[in-house]
């Protein structure tokens, strides 16, 4: 038995934990058929040394869980007496005990503590001398030195992209170096010349009013004897947005409304050094820090730069460097909100994309076709004369002539207005520029003042590619089939998901860059198979938190622009994601960690949403199956009223968690009362014309219409009295006879699940094959690698991952993989044996392990089915009815005949045959 997999409930990375109370997990990987883990022990010490023997030296203990028998592996319980020790070095070992009584040990894992218990930097004033530290309102302040702050917020008071450095000597080298950091809006940090880490466009996009990320970073191997530097590079993001002169900034673009977080770019840093003897030093960002202007002018999140090379002072953050023409650092207020860490994954480059096609359709432009769209980070590398003007745009479409299109006439700012301006050095050699504070989503790159070759007095283009900026979320899931057509459909979902997944999850990486929540809980079920998303939805609940109103209300995005209004303001299918998100939470990571906290603010909301009931409990606020007719689409009431119902039975099952018995049963009881009215005013029993039962809007009341959306919302959401669930499945197969996706992306994931039910991937394949819109293989046969907003050609945006809730059918009713317990604790198989695949394979690494299903059907009808079950898992493979026998093998044993309609298989590799 091997523990393979550890780690800490809604933490990505683990430098800088400023929680009293976290969560264990773990994964165990066993050959042995029929092991199992009978009992756990997980142990917590501030001395590695006293976790590398059996015995644990009490001396450094901080947590013991002591021996629990128990087979649970998930959401496991830390809370240490007196909390955590503020900047301390933890370790943890887990040791399991199997059916035999055999005890295993995982590794020794370790994490780092920030202050767990102090979330604000001292103003710069109570770190003078003549402050009265022993005034009783500082008293409190200066006699916890051990877990407080001690870093100030410096910069040069201005708001455009600055240097900050510091230099300092070491008389020797730390055993262990852990730099804490941040900058607003976003900051690269490098130590000694090398950037401190991969990590992109830190920190995360936040409420800067109430939160603010610190990201945290090793640098033990980074430090030397003799001169060091810190150097920081800080660029304005969203918390101080910038449209400069002629540029596309969306929070400014229709009513100027965006109202600006700070108007001074900052930055604080702790350094903590430890030394062997037991020292440990702190050094703080402060005046003694030196500053400069950018050579980076201009920082437009929407991929907008101005960057002159001829500013830029090279080897300003490195050892050696004369900084002495650079100004002091000012000590400034910063941001209103409370510091915390950074505890979703960091935004990082992943692959890069070289160019398919390259051509000059103009003098002295050069475009090049990446092959892909996808969101993107552009890196240029040109040759030219001292101060020429490079050009560089970017697009998801281009006019017949090959240049940069923004198809909406609406939005033709975009097309001018969002471009990167480089001046060069004219060193003689080439010369590299990558955006260091913006990103955008394209396929296209058009770059302006040069040429292929360097003629006509044009500095010559050397290369450019794309390199693909996303979420560092552990991808987990593969798919292929035998259909070309479905891996290209496959391929674009894929692309418009990851290329989506930053700080927050946005719907588009291009014109918008928002966190509309819609897509959080609409998506989750298709993004499980493809990210681990589980600390990044955490990061997002807490950005809901922040965004909500005082009354309860939840506006439709998190972090909030607070420009939206009516329906685009407060839609409960988009504010449904602060109920929603803890149970999907428990739902695929098996934690429920977030719900004290979610739980007071999700009262707050249902009490608000009680005050927009009509008709005695339904809602009719809100924007329908938007996406359908373009835009906004029908069906409120059944749709608002679904989610509401939903949220409701979340919020029932977070007070039996927490032992709110009582607000349990209030919420059980009041699920019941919109049940009730839900059916009272939208379940037609009585019409002559139909011969069953079946759901109607209130769209043109009292005109009674019957489509699929409205049967599939209320078969998905369990609201169809029992005596009627076949009749309304009657009603959904009426209206979806023809192969046509009347959805928008609202009503579009419950209309595949109840295809999925209804065992009808021909209809799924039929409506995705469409000629005319809506239809997926549209978009891919008109040359389109990602999705499009909208079920139309000429789209403003072309990276939108809105409509790509197939892709949680793909892999739930094609590979035929979908959860059914906690975590994937149980799995069912059910691969398409009534479908047109004859193969299809994929894996998904689950949080218990790795799942893998390889399905091949022969000529003869005769199928064998592969699939790996992990270690604490049960996968029930579900059986044709009409077969007619079966067998499974399991690795190294013999072959077995079936009996029954599925399979239970505990962990191991098996394979099943099945005659049809």
């Amino acid at each position: 038995m091997q523990i393979t997999r550890c780690g800490i409930h809604g933490f990505h990375e683990v430098l800088g934990i400023d929680a009293d109370e976290i969560r264990f997990y773990w994964a165990i990987d066993s050959a042995e058929p029929n092991a199992s883990q009978k009992a756990y022990r997980v142990v917590l010490a501030t001395d590695v040394t006293s976790l590398r023997d059996d015995d644990v030296n009490s001396s450094t203990l901080a947590w013991d869980s002591g021996y629990v028998e128990s087979n649970e592996q998930r959401n496991i319980i830390c809370k240490p007496e007196n909390g955590l020790q503020s900047t301390c070095s933890y370790y943890w070992r887990v040791t399991v005990w199997d059916q035999s009584n055999r005890s295993f040990h995982s590794a020794v894992n370790h994490f780092f503590t920030a202050y767990p218990r102090s979330h604000q930097l001292p103003p710069y004033s109570m770190n003078q001398t003549y402050m009265p530290h022993t005034a009783l309102i500082f008293r409190t302040w200066f006699e916890d030195e051990p877990n407080r702050w001690k870093a100030v917020w410096i910069g040069d008071g201005g708001d455009k992209p600055i240097y900050l450095r510091k230099s300092f000597d070491l008389a020797r080298s730390p055993i262990r170096a852990i730099l804490f950091a941040s900058g607003l809006g976003h900051f690269n940090m490098s130590v000694n010349g090398q950037a401190a880490s991969n990590h992109r466009l830190d920190p995360g996009w936040t409420n800067y009013h109430r939160r603010v990320q610190f990201t945290s970073y090793d640098v033990t191997a980074q430090l030397q004897k003799g001169e060091n530097v810190l150097g920081a590079h800080v660029g304005n993001g969203f918390y101080a947005g910038d449209k400069g002169d002629d540029r596309f900034f969306w929070p400014m673009y229709e009513d100027n409304t965006y109202v600006r977080h700070g108007n001074e770019l900052c930055f604080f840093s702790e350094l903590h050094l430890f030394y062997e003897d037991g020292e440990h030093t702190t050094m703080i960002s402060d005046p003694t820090w030196r500053v400069s202007k950018s050579a980076t002018t201009l920082a437009n999140i929407y991929a907008s730069e101005n960057h002159d090379r001829r500013l830029y002072p090279t080897g300003w953050d490195a050892p050696g460097f004369d900084d002495a023409q650079w100004a002091p650092a000012k000590p400034l207020t910063g941001p209103r909100g409370r510091i915390y860490y950074q505890n979703q994954p960091p935004v990082v480059l992943h692959e890069t994309f070289e160019p398919v096609k390259i051509y000059s359709p103009r003098p002295g432009v050069v475009c090049y076709d990446l092959g892909q769209n996808a969101s993107t980070m552009v890196k240029v590398v040109v040759e030219g004369a001292v101060g020429s003007e490079v050009i560089v745009r970017y697009s998801e479409t281009v006019k017949e002539d090959g240049t940069v299109l923004m198809p909406d006439p609406l939005f033709k700012e975009f097309e001018t207005g969002v471009f990167s301006r480089i001046y060069l050095a004219g060193t003689g050699a080439p010369e590299e520029w990558e955006p260091d504070f913006s990103f955008t989503s394209a396929r296209y790159i058009q770059v302006e003042g040069v040429s292929l070759d360097g003629k006509d007095g044009l500095p010559k283009i050397l290369s450019v590619v794309g390199r693909h900026i996303s979420s560092a979320a552990r991808r987990l899931g593969t798919m292929k089939t035998d259909k070309e057509d479905v891996n290209a459909l496959l391929n674009a979902c894929y692309w418009s998901f990851v290329s989506n997944l930053f700080s927050y999850h946005t719907d588009c990486p291009q014109i918008e860059k928002f966190g509309w929540l819609e897509v959080t809980h609409l998506l989750a079920p298709a993004t499980q198979y493809i990210r681990d998303m589980e600390s990044l939805y955490t990061k997002i609940l807490d950005d809901i938190l922040e965004a909500q109103e005082p009354d309860g209300e939840v506006p439709n995005m998190a972090p909030d622009t607070r420009y939206m209004c009516g329906p685009m303001r407060h839609c409960i299918t988009w504010g449904a994601a602060l109920c929603l998100l803890p149970d999907i939470l428990r739902q695929y990571y098996g934690s429920t960690h977030v719900y004290a906290k979610v739980f007071p603010a999700a009262v707050r909301y249902m009490d608000y949403m009680r005050t927009m009931e009509r008709k005695g409990g339904l809602i009719l606020h809100g924007l329908g199956d938007w996406g359908r007719g373009i835009a906004h689409g029908n069906n409120q009431a059944n749709i608002e009223t679904a989610f509401y119902y939903r949220c409701l039975q979340c919020m029932e099952m977070m007070a039996r968690e927490l032992g709110e018995t009582q607000k349990a049963e209030e919420y059980h009881q009041w699920a019941a009362r919109i049940y009730e009215v839900y059916n009272r005013h939208l379940l037609i029993t009585n019409d002559p014309s139909r011969p069953y039962a079946y759901y109607t809007s209130l769209d043109n009341y009292p005109e009674r219409d019957r489509d699929a959306i409205a049967q599939a919302m209320a078969l998905q959401f369990g609201m169809v009295p029992a005596e009627h669930r076949a009749d309304v499945m009657a009603a959904f197969m009426d209206d979806v006879a023809d192969g046509r996706m009347r959805s928008g992306e609202i009503g579009l994931r419950f209309l595949f699940n109840t295809l999925a039910d209804a065992k009808r991937p021909d209809l799924v394949l039929q409506m995705a094959r469409q000629e005319e819109h809506p239809s997926y293989m549209r978009f891919l046969r008109r040359g389109e690698t990602t999705l499009l907003e909208f079920w139309q050609d000429a789209c403003r945006s072309k990276c939108h991952d809105m409509l790509g809730t197939i892709y949680e059918w793909f892999y739930a009713a094609v590979l035929g993989l979908k959860p059914t317990g906690e975590a994937y604790r149980t799995f069912v198989v059910d691969p398409p044996y009534d479908s047109e695949f004859n193969h299809v394979e994929g894996s998904v690494d689950c949080p218990y392990g790795l799942i893998t299903i390889d399905f091949v059907r022969d000529e003869q009808e005769a199928v064998t089915l592969r699939v790996r079950v992990p270690f604490g898992t049960t996968a029930v493979v579900n059986l044709p009815k009409n077969a007619k026998h079966w067998a499974y093998l399991r690795a190294g044993e013999a072959k077995q005949t079936l009996d029954g309609d599925d399979v239970r298989l505990s962990h191991g590799e098996y394979t099943v045959f099945v005659q049809l």
